[in-house]
């Protein structure tokens, strides 16, 4: 069906509303932020229809098949970035959750915990709306897929995921909120073993010594700790499409200073929404490389983008939108180290907007071959960020039309 002129027209408009703002300052400096702001909810809310066509290679991949629901693993030939190897449980059967409960060492058939724990392949959606409150970490098995796509899953109110030295994961579509330290008691991770778990972080979602991950189209929100840690020697992680809110320390990649098993780590940050009630570590990173792409970041209160222990940052195509307040314009902040360590990290700003302020503090040699380490996908133009992360988060899914 062809396209309205008119159409077209708006929607080029809407593309490009931050550029217009951008360029034509207002008489009151208090006010930038609020038009900003109201630019990018209108824009949000006219493209958020535009499932497939949109130019996110991800959502463009599988969301233009009305058939989707019927075609589900397909969507784990649709990664991209440095996790993009992550099949999940393609090669595996369907298993449907339909117990909402949950028991750390005895799971019942039908619960979200028996699947993930199974020794082989799963791909695992679920039967109808639910809110699975966990009693402890939820320690997932190798080759598994969680997909929420069709329902209203929440996994909130106590202990969340854990991929721990396990590989080929894919997270999707879930509410991940309000989750709680576990542990110091036993939890089963396959069917033949379980064991004695210390306290946990209380992170949404933690990945610790796993490889091959993708978390991706999740909504997250007010955990203890991190929303999503990538720690101890992970790798081959691409965490895209999510809508992060409400919480301090959003994501940490990188165990600590001193553990340098995390120099080989590769992270890809593409196409979420950092929105309102977010402090810092979007992400914080340390040793390895790391890839921020055509991202949304409309809310920080310390900085964005962290880091400490040396780390590659390649940061493309982004939208930065600084707060009134001048404390907060900076994007980036080194930490644990002096002007005179720090001024050899690689860090970069390419193709990024600035709004209301908002600066990037580049440092390094700028044209380091390690910056070849910290590239995983072509950038957009920042432009472009709008549509890109137009229905970042968990998505409204219905069977029988594109989703």
């Amino acid at each position: 069906m062809a396209v309205p002129l008119t159409y077209m027209l708006l929607l080029s408009l809407l593309l490009f509303v931050p550029s217009f703002i951008q360029s034509s300052p207002l008489q009151d400096p208090e006010l930038v932020v609020q038009d900003v702001q109201k630019s990018i909810n209108d824009s949000r809310r006219n493209l958020a229809f535009l499932s497939c066509g949109s130019g996110n290679p991800i959502d463009d991949c599988w969301r233009c098949d009305k058939n989707w629901e019927k075609n589900r693993q397909r969507l784990a030939d649709c990664a991209i970035g440095f996790g993009k190897h992550a099949i999940g449980g393609r090669d595996g059967k369907i298993y449907v959750v339909t117990d909402p409960g949950d028991h750390a060492v005895n799971p019942k058939p039908g619960t979200l915990r028996y699947g993930v724990i199974q020794e082989e392949p799963l791909w695992i959606i679920f039967k109808r709306d639910m809110v699975i409150k966990l009693k402890q970490e939820l320690m997932m098995n190798s080759f598994k897929t969680i997909d929420g796509r069709g329902t209203n899953v929440h996994i909130a109110g106590g202990p969340c995921i854990t991929v721990q030295f396990v590989t080929n994961i894919i997270i999707h579509g879930i509410n991940i909120h309000d989750c709680k330290r576990g542990g110091n008691t036993y939890v089963r991770d396959t069917p033949t073993h379980y064991g004695f778990r210390t306290l946990s972080d209380g992170d949404g979602v933690s990945i610790f010594g796993g490889s091959h991950v993708w978390v991706d189209h999740c909504s997250l929100s007010n955990c203890r700790d991190g929303l999503i840690d990538v720690i101890h020697g992970s790798t081959a992680i691409t965490i895209s499409n999510n809508f992060m809110t409400h919480h301090n320390k959003v994501m940490l990649l990188g165990h600590s200073d001193s553990f340098t098993r995390d120099k080989n780590m590769q992270v890809t940050i593409a196409f979420n929404h950092f929105g309102e009630g977010l402090v810092q570590r979007m992400p914080r990173c340390r040793h390895g490389y790391f890839h921020v792409v055509n991202n949304d970041y409309t809310h920080w209160r310390m900085y964005a983008i962290g880091g400490s222990a040396n780390p590659t940052i390649n940061s493309q195509g982004n939208r930065f939108l600084a707060s009134n307040d001048n404390t907060f314009k900076e994007v980036t902040k080194r930490e644990n180290a002096g002007q005179s360590q720090w001024k050899n990290w690689n860090w970069r700003s390419s193709g990024d907007l600035m709004l209301n302020g908002a600066f990037f503090r580049p440092s390094g040699a700028g044209s380091s071959s390690s910056y070849a380490r910290a590239s995983s996908l072509a950038a957009k133009p920042s432009s472009l960020v709008a549509s890109l992360t137009a229905s970042a988060g968990s998505l409204n899914c219905r069977k029988g039309s594109r989703c």
